[in-house]
């Protein structure tokens, strides 16, 4: 039976796993953009590309701009801040989510940025990863969108649903 999927999305995850480096935003733009590419070889189906932190605000001007250029349609960007470590070590290792009205800024110069109304910016919000509650998670996604977020992403540790539905409903 054959299975077809309605997307694609490409982490920093792996795209770091296949040069045998460690997810860290150590691989440049232009190094994943080129495993993107690839992609699009053999597919026209939507892409969501997680671009991590999204760097630093000069440079994601312009990382916008040469992603949706290669036709990505998406960007999902995560709110943390510092040495970007995978957000599922969640508090077995130091790491710190990024100051709210930072973040967006950063998601105001992404829209900024952008080239086609239909490009889409997700926030992704670590509140839940790094235990700084609910209510914090919520905060945030109204500070996200406000800011001009096309969506929210969510994130948890748990093998239980039950605070992600939570999120949801609030």
């Amino acid at each position: 039976e054959k299975v077809e999927y309605d997307g694609f999305w490409s982490s920093s995850l792996t795209d770091s796993t296949l040069k045998g480096k460690p997810d860290i935003e150590v691989l440049d733009i232009r190094e994943r953009l080129k495993n993107i590419n690839d992609i699009f070889d053999v597919t026209s189906k939507p892409l969501i590309m997680d671009i991590d932190t999204g760097g630093q605000i000069e440079h994601l001007k312009l990382n916008v701009k040469s992603v949706e250029r290669l036709g990505i349609s998406a960007i999902i960007m995560e709110d943390k801040t510092g040495l970007k470590r995978n957000s599922l070590l969640g508090t077995n290792i130091l790491q710190f989510q990024e100051d709210i009205n930072l973040f967006c800024e950063k998601i105001k110069v992404a829209k900024l940025n952008q080239i086609n109304k239909e490009f889409m910016l997700i926030a992704r919000i670590e509140s839940l990863i790094l235990r700084k509650g609910m209510r914090d998670a919520i905060t945030r996604a109204k500070a996200y969108i406000g800011a001009g977020a096309d969506g929210i992403m969510i994130h948890s540790r748990k093998k239980n649903p039950k605070e992600i539905f939570e999120f949801s409903n609030k």
